[in-house]
């Protein structure tokens, strides 16, 4: 049995912020010892009846002897969790493990005033977690008949439910086992709660702006001006003690001063004075901030603990947090512009998120000037709080947002937004803008999200995980955005060109070419061609059934006229089911007919071929069957558990071999010695021809400094080889005596932890060109089959794999079935930070593994995931 003990990790671990299904705030904490008073008072205000359905009987004082039984648990066999909303105690759940076995008794009571918001349900998955830690693989609840809502919450945890009546009560057993049902059933809550939650925040009805200014270089006045400009259908109320109007609007001193609830509170005052304003916020009930204030956690560390204290204060009262240091949020349905911006963004079907508030404002003001329209726009700023993955949550089921836009520097929960974002993609394009590509643009984040900059190939296989379109510049961004806003998916690579001017056509189709398209068709209408013979032209690809996409290429010359081009474009396009692309060469920008017609406009051919390029790759992954985890019914973790001891640094060898073999990956049969003469025993047990090689697990190259002999095919070799390794790494290590295996493709495979991401897993070429090729591909967990063949065919190696040039066609099959072991290895024993498997033999009937050197650590601690909590 895994035990927790009862530490200040252990609470720390334990204690989190999650969100109600209508989403409000409610903190989770194991029960403490000082919690008598506030369980006593819990228990006198529940109903008779809730207190019946939890004692089965009428029960309307706790005892001391019950307080004292309740209030003190041994955080192992017997658990207790609190949920508390604005510090009142509204719910416990337990569990106590049946002596000697594996088996728990769990209970819920909660508030009647706050029963079917989802809490019991939060606290059995919680409860579950900490359960499965500590070696139960089982609940059991004792139910009476009419507790309907306690019943529907075990019914709909997406546990395998077993209930049955036993007398007067329904005994209910629940297998904690982590099924893809109780995983989806988690998912869909969070999804939900984190949705709710964020509607609630963009669809306030009443707002204050707490240090609105009539100054006119201030961000207070510019706040006014862009609530009362946009036309929000709510209500505004300044908040400024010194004056008694603000830009015309009647002012409060404080926000408890305001008559009538407010569900948004602005907050534009030097960061010292936030902390006061939020606990105004909390007294007057307020649900939602904004913090546009700088100096906190972006400046030094005593910033930092700013900003926490601003969050813990915050989230006790149950508010959610946008920013600091942010400019704000938009939400054009509701004539909502809560931002300084200086540009007012139109209504449209863009969803944008923003980690700089500079890149915040470029992104309205070009969403603006390119005729695009937003649904919906936050700046993150230092997400304390609220972050992309809250407002992915929402986008997602958002009529009005069909392609989401994100500038990001960092990721907060990395698995998380895979998850959610693989999720999004299969319904909606999320084009993403990612800095920090390379260690100086890493290095020039600010400080409070350099900590968590993650390798760029990490970031790159994220993406590539999740359906999400990744950009490198401002313009692409919006390259992409025009057509995807606008023009529908191209159902395959085929693209037509046509146009009045040869170079710029054989620009795009080199283009095309190089981005993976299929150029379908070239069409050069001469410089004379007339905006009749354009649309003729135009409209007759997009009838071609063996076309999926038009780029346009126009210049103006002679007597051609660029907005009658443009026109004619339009009227071709009109209606159609197959994306358009313009490129009107000499222009300016964007012909106001195209944009009215939502047709892009790019001012090249190449970005205009780039960007449909970007659609169809999306596409294609869209189209593609997502793929599943595979589960192993051959793995034993336990087993490999054993193996790994207690003591960190480099296993043994043989060790390694025995506990990849556990998760069911074929290692070639490996023998230690500790002198020469019992090198040649193991040979003459294992066979000849053989390998010899140091013992030492912390030499990772070992063929560069000459401590690997192959081909050995008697014993006089044998002894010589190993005498020869000895001298080579001047020191008694023992050796590894190995059978050679058949010749095949020399790859790479294992795992490596990154400080933000977690494990990844690795493929790539192996053997000695491995560092020298850098021919690598990384993948985040989860690792669906879909993942894993997806990264072997990106490898540069991969046409070796599949039969190049008369070559017999290798095991590919087997070897995405290793990095499919390898993730699953990687899930089960976090304590493995790093397992290189190199070099990994790939012949057309086997993959096999010669050499595996794994490190064993003490992991971060993670928790589960889906497990719902704020971070």
């Amino acid at each position: 049995m895994n035990a927790v003990d009862p530490t200040a990790a252990l609470f720390e671990r334990w204690e989190c912020d999650a969100l109600t299904s209508d989403g409000r705030l409610v903190h989770l904490r194991p029960i403490r010892p000082d919690d008598g008073d506030a369980l006593v008072a819990f228990h006198r205000g529940l109903s008779p009846q809730s207190v019946y359905f939890r004692f089965f009987s009428v029960h309307p004082e706790l005892s001391p002897t019950e307080v004292e039984w309740f209030t003190h648990v041994d955080y192992c066999d017997r658990v207790a969790l609190v949920a508390l909303v604005e510090d009142r105690l509204v719910a416990v759940g337990r569990y106590d493990r049946r002596p000697g076995s594996t088996t728990a008794e769990v209970a819920f009571v909660v508030a009647d005033d706050l029963q079917g918001h989802g809490i019991a349900t939060l606290l059995l998955e919680h409860l579950a977690a900490i359960a499965a830690l500590n070696g139960l693989d089982r609940f059991v609840a004792h139910v009476l008949p009419g507790n309907h809502r306690m019943l529907g919450v075990f019914r709909r945890s997406g546990f395998e439910e077993r209930a049955h009546l036993s007398g007067d009560e329904v005994d209910v057993v629940l297998p904690l086992a982590s099924t893809p049902a109780v995983l989806e059933a988690v998912e869909e809550r969070e999804h939900g709660s984190e949705a709710s939650s964020i509607a609630r925040l963009l669809r306030p009805d009443a707002v204050a702006v707490v240090g609105a200014s009539d100054r006119s270089d201030s961000v207070g006045a510019a706040l006014m001006r862009n609530l009362l400009g946009a036309g929000f259908v709510g209500q505004v109320h300044p908040v400024n003690p010194r004056h008694e109007r603000v830009s015309g609007v009647p002012a409060f001193p404080s926000v408890q001063a305001i008559p009538g609830p407010v569900d948004l509170a602005v907050v534009a005052v030097p960061a010292t004075e936030v902390e006061a304003v939020v606990a105004d916020c909390a007294a007057k009930g307020v649900t939602s901030l904004v913090v546009v204030s700088a100096g906190f956690a972006e400046v030094d560390d005593e910033g930092r603990a700013r900003q926490q204290r601003v969050l813990d204060l915050a989230r006790r009262h149950g508010m959610r947090l946008v920013g600091p240091n942010c400019i704000g949020l938009v939400n054009t349905e509701l004539g909502l512009d809560a931002t300084f911006a200086p540009f007012r963004p139109q209504e449209g079907n863009i969803g944008c998120l923003s980690q700089s508030g500079a890149l915040g404002i470029a992104l309205l003001e070009r969403t603006t000037a390119l005729g695009l329209g937003v649904s919906s726009f936050v700046s993150a700023g230092n997400k304390a709080d609220v972050s992309g993955n809250d407002v992915l949550q929402f986008w997602e089921d958002d009529r009005r947002t069909d392609v989401v836009l994100l500038y990001l520097e960092s990721f907060g929960n990395p698995r998380k937004f895979a998850r959610i974002a693989r999720r999004v993609s299969r319904r909606k394009p999320i084009v993403a803008l990612k800095s920090g590509r390379t260690a100086a643009g890493s290095q020039a984040a600010s400080s409070h999200t350099a900590a968590m900059a993650s390798p760029d190939s990490a970031v790159d296989a994220l993406f590539a995980q999740t359906g999400v379109i990744r950009v490198d510049t401002l313009t692409e961004l919006f390259e992409t955005a025009s057509l995807l806003a606008w023009q529908p998916l191209p159902a395959g690579r085929r693209v037509a060109i046509v146009g009045n001017s040869g170079g710029p056509e054989t620009m795009a189709c080199d283009a095309a070419v190089a981005a993976g398209l299929e150029p379908a068709d070239v069409i050069d209408l001469l410089a004379g061609a007339t905006p009749g013979q354009v649309e003729a032209a135009v409209g007759d690809l997009l009838m071609d059934d063996g076309v999926d996409a038009v780029v346009v290429v126009l210049t103006p010359v002679l007597d051609a006229d660029g907005e009658a081009l443009a026109a004619a474009v339009a009227r071709a396009a009109a209606g159609s089911t197959k994306p358009v692309a313009a490129s009107v060469l000499a222009v300016p920008e964007s012909p106001a007919i195209l944009r009215e017609q939502h047709i892009p406009w790019y001012s090249s051919p190449e970005a205009a071929v780039h960007a449909l390029a970007r659609a169809a790759r999306y596409a294609d992954w869209r189209r593609r069957d997502p793929g599943t985890v595979r589960r192993f019914d051959d793995v034993h973790t336990a087993a490999a558990q054993r193996l790994l001891g207690h003591e960190p640094g480099w296993l043994a060898p043989a060790a390694a071999g025995d506990l990849l073999a556990q998760y069911g990956i074929d290692v070639v049969p490996t023998r230690l010695a500790a002198t020469p003469d019992q090198a040649v025993a193991r040979a003459d047990d294992l066979g000849y021809p053989v390998a010899v090689k140091t013992a030492d697990p912390t030499i990772v190259h070992k063929s560069d400094i000459g401590a690997v002999r192959l081909g050995l095919t008697d014993a006089v070799a044998v002894r010589r080889a190993a005498t020869e390794v000895a001298s080579a790494v001047g020191g008694d290590a023992g050796f590894v005596v190995q059978p050679m295996v058949d010749v095949g493709i020399e790859m790479i495979a294992g795992i490596t932890q990154d400080p933000a991401f977690g494990p990844l897993v690795m493929v790539g070429a192996g053997g000695l060109t491995a560092e020298l090729l850098g021919d690598r591909a990384l993948r985040v967990l989860p690792l669906t089959d879909r993942d894993a063949a997806e990264a072997i065919r990106s490898l540069r190696l991969a046409p070796l794999l599949f039969g190049y040039r008369g070559r017999p066609r290798a095991a590919v099959e087997k070897l995405e079935d290793l990095l499919l072991r390898l993730a699953r290895l990687a899930e089960d024993l976090p304590e493995i930070t790093e397992l290189d498997c190199n070099p990994v033999i790939v012949t057309p009937t086997s993959v096999v593994v010669l050499d595996a050197k794994l490190r064993v650590a003490e992991p971060p601690y993670r928790p589960p995931d889906p497990l719902r909590r704020l971070r």
